[in-house]
């Protein structure tokens, strides 16, 4: 049945192309069947209802004079919008199907019965307008699905509500917004067999990182059950990222993000009742579970590279996990309508100067700060009292919340994930929210003052009154070209993503200790010894973080490798130099359990840190997992573009203490292109420059302890302040000095830290002295990389040459 005539037409006759016959998501359902099975991709069949179908519903119920009628009455405001919506929804729902299309759906029903093996098979059905997800409008979600629906009476209501679905009061709202005619956009309903997913699991996935636009991830959030939770936003779903370009290799796991969900609810199938589906609570074991396995979250990510390839453009697509089979489909893929559009010359960079308590914190939606009072509205009854330019902080949001939405300063929700309702919606308005903060609306007061920052990388705060910030505007498409490379420094790994448009040339410093801070917590030794951990305080702490770990260790070694690996990630393949940990001991002390295992000191600045400690018996141990951490980042991930740096290493003897237990720990240097720098931040590693550079490739100089050594000042002192100075000739003598020994040995040197940028006259010092690269913050970097230009133009007495951003 393909005629232009038929009511019906199965997803394997359709493609792209039949937008206006079925309309977006079901074009889109047929284009992959047809194309895509060949490539693996599985999406389970179907069939869908034609737009000349809906005409002739319309026209066999004499609804087009009802809806012309009634929105004219609103129009003239004799009506509201609700009324309006109502009466119309009430006359289709009334309506009798025209025989001839009763009949086709039923006999195409019981075709896919007969497909489906036999019996009554329980089918998806979906909405679907004929102008739904096209470039200049986006209807996803303002119409309705139904799930688990058995049997032809059932099908036929179901569809008949889709059809009413049209105008529902967001629909009717949007499509006023848009100036689309009510009555040149038609619906399709998508009938599509049901995937086991309320015994499995299901949910949303994304080609382009959602937030920041990098487009070398796929992003996918999990829940268990119907995945109708997690695009409602009802549930805070488990959340994968996956790095796309080393998906081809085999023998890779390069997932750079796992982080676990609440999911306390579940949508299952009813059985008796009004409503098909329901949701109940999910287990203990569930909640404290990953939805999906390693392997299974490779292989939704493989397809979604292989329908981004097929689609040419970065897709938005729901998969669903079938519990009876353990067989996962695609249910649903359309174009992503945010981030693939933005301009991509410009960026907006927020920073935070002052700011309050934190109240609460959840997923970061956007990059941007703002500041105002609280509106806090528990439902939508309650919509009416919301006022314009208030920070909204609700529960969760579904599409009738839209219309104060837009009217908000930001978004605060207890509930959802990066791809619920409120966080799609959020990124389409531009506004920042705070996604999923689990007790917003009891923590939080009407009409108090906040501050909602999403400039802060993953994570997303909400913090006591009026904070103090500032904005500036970054231009990529003037940027110089230089010989000297220009790095960034990096330390948390939630904010990589967000400065990848930046043409760096890699990452000159990544700070390990920020991982390990933030993100473990936990001293290494604690986890090594857990058994014999005296502190009963730590022991319960470290119990409770490391719970899903039969292997405490593995915590460790697990969550260093995640954090790190988006550092690369967003990088890759120009260089990551990754610092081996640097905390000093009363730093190291602070972490959970590391009292026990750090000695007390007068002096930490020079006491038991850096090198000193990788080979010491009281660390040797927690060394290896750092050691573990980096095998799994370079060689089960693959990003064999890490360098790894040695800090504050006194002695030719103490570097190859270090090599040594590197090695035994299987990172050799040479091996498998494994690249090891030391740092340049004692004069011994000046004066005996040459020594270092035949057991290292390069040195990246630390100016602040450099300077502090050299000149003898402690650089926390207020007392001294004035006299630390990195451009003190002493200081300069060193720089020069090692950059002359390094080059004489084939060895890099670069220099990481903010002296450049806060001093011209520094990074043109450092450009006359040859030095191979700058390793600066990234919002520092086009004003280095500008001087920099300078500097060089100088020397050769020509003009900067201008670059691009790639």
């Amino acid at each position: 049945m393909t005629t232009d005539t038929a009511s019906i037409i199965w997803f394997e006759d359709l493609g792209r192309k039949d937008v206006a016959r079925v309309g977006g998501k079901n074009a889109s359902l047929g284009e992959m069947v047809r194309n895509l099975g060949q490539e693996g991709v599985n999406v389970p069949p179907g069939f869908a209802t034609t737009a000349d179908a809906y005409w002739q519903f319309l026209e066999a119920n004499g609804l087009y004079d009802v809806i012309e009628t009634v929105l004219s009455d609103l129009e003239s405001g004799k009506s509201s919008l609700q009324e309006a919506g109502q009466t119309i929804r009430r006359a289709f729902v009334r309506s009798d199907w025209p025989a001839a299309t009763a009949a086709q759906i039923r006999e195409s029903y019981r075709a896919l019965c007969e497909r489906s093996g036999g019996g009554e098979t329980d089918v998806a059905v979906r909405s679907s307008a004929t102008a739904e997800d096209l470039p200049d409008a986006s209807f996803a979600g303002q119409q309705e699905t139904f799930l688990n629906i058995r049997g032809e009476t059932a099908l036929l209501d179901a569809c008949r509500r889709c059809y009413a679905s049209l105008f529902t009061d967001r629909a009717i709202s949007y499509r006023e917004a848009k100036g689309f005619d009510h009555l040149k956009v038609a619906l399709s309903v998508g009938v599509q067999k049901m995937v086991r997913s309320d015994l499995g699991g299901a949910g949303v996935m994304f080609s382009i990182d959602t937030e920041t636009g990098f487009d070398k991830v796929v992003v996918i959030d999990a829940a268990w059950g119907l995945g109708e939770t997690v695009v409602q936003g009802t549930v805070d779903p488990d959340e994968y990222q996956v790095f796309k370009p080393l998906l081809k290799h085999d023998g890779l796991t390069p997932i750079v993000e796992k982080k676990l969900g609440e999911k306390a609810r579940r949508m299952v199938y009813a059985t008796g009742g009004e409503t098909p589906t329901r949701t109940v609570p999910t287990s203990k074991a569930e909640r404290a579970s990953f939805v999906l396995a390693d392997s299974e979250i490779l292989q939704l990510a493989r397809w979604a590279c292989v329908i981004e390839d097929h689609y040419a453009m970065p897709m938005d697509m729901e998969w669903a996990k079938d519990g009876e089979t353990g067989g996962l489909f695609i249910v649903q893929a359309r174009p992503e309508t945010v981030q693939s559009r933005k301009e991509a010359s410009t960026l907006k960079a927020y920073r935070m100067k002052r700011k309050g308590r934190r109240l609460v914190s959840g997923l970061s939606i956007g990059d941007a700060i703002v500041a105002g009072k609280i509106c806090l509205i528990r439902s939508a009854a309650e919509i009416d009292r919301f006022e314009d330019g208030a920070v909204l902080v609700t529960e969760t949001t579904d599409p009738d919340w839209v219309p104060i939405m837009k009217r908000a300063a930001a978004i605060v929700t207890d509930h959802g994930g990066r791809t619920s309702h409120a966080a799609i919606v959020s990124r389409e308005l531009g506004l920042p929210a705070v996604i999923g903060t689990g007790n917003a609306t009891e923590a939080l007061h009407d009409e108090q003052e906040v501050t909602v920052s999403c400039a802060e990388g993953n994570e997303g705060f909400v913090y006591e009154g009026i904070g103090e910030f500032e904005v500036e505007d970054l231009r990529f498409d003037d940027i110089p070209e230089t010989r000297t490379q220009v790095m960034l420094n990096f330390a948390n790994p939630a904010a990589a993503f967000r400065w990848w448009r930046l043409p760096g040339d890699g990452v000159g410093l990544a700070r390990m200790e920020f991982v390990v801070n933030n993100h473990i917590k936990v001293h290494p030794m604690a986890l090594v010894r857990f058994d014999t951990l005296r502190d009963e305080e730590a022991k319960q702490r470290i119990a409770e973080l490391t719970q899903s770990y039969q292997d405490k260790t593995e915590y460790f070694v697990e969550r260093l490798a995640r954090g790190l690996a988006r550092i690369a990630a967003a990088n890759y393949p120009k260089p990551v130099i990754v610092r081996l940990s640097d905390f000093k001991t009363n730093e190291y002390a602070n972490l959970i359990g590391g009292a026990e295992f750090e000695p007390k000191e007068e002096n930490p600045m020079l006491g038991f840190r850096g090198a000193s400690r990788y080979y010491s018996p009281r660390y040797r141990e927690g060394f290896a997992l750092e050691c573990r951490a980096i095998r799994r980042l370079r060689e089960d991930m693959g990003f064999r573009n890490v360098v790894l740096m040695v800090p504050f290493c006194r002695s030719i003897k103490e570097a190859d203490r270090v090599l040594e237990v590197m090695a035994e720990n299987g990172l050799r240097r040479g091996d498998k292109g494994l690249e090891v720098y030391v740092m340049c931040e004692i004069p011994s590693n000046v004066v005996l420059a040459k020594a270092f550079a035949e057991r290292f490739d390069g040195f990246s100089i630390g100016s602040n302890d450099l300077t502090q050594l050299t000149l003898g000042v402690d650089r926390d002192s207020d007392e001294l302040a004035e006299l630390f100075d990195e451009q003190d000739e002493a200081v300069k003598w060193m720089i020069r000095t090692v950059i002359e020994a390094a080059h004489g040995s084939g060895a890099k040197v670069g220099l990481c830290g903010q002296a450049p940028s806060d001093h011209p006259e520094f990074a043109e010092f450092l450009v006359e002295c040859g030095i191979d690269s700058m390793s600066v913050s990234p919002d520092s970097f086009i004003a280095v990389k500008r001087h920099v230009a300078e500097a060089e133009a100088a020397l050769s007495g020509r003009k900067p040459r201008q670059g691009s951003t790639s």
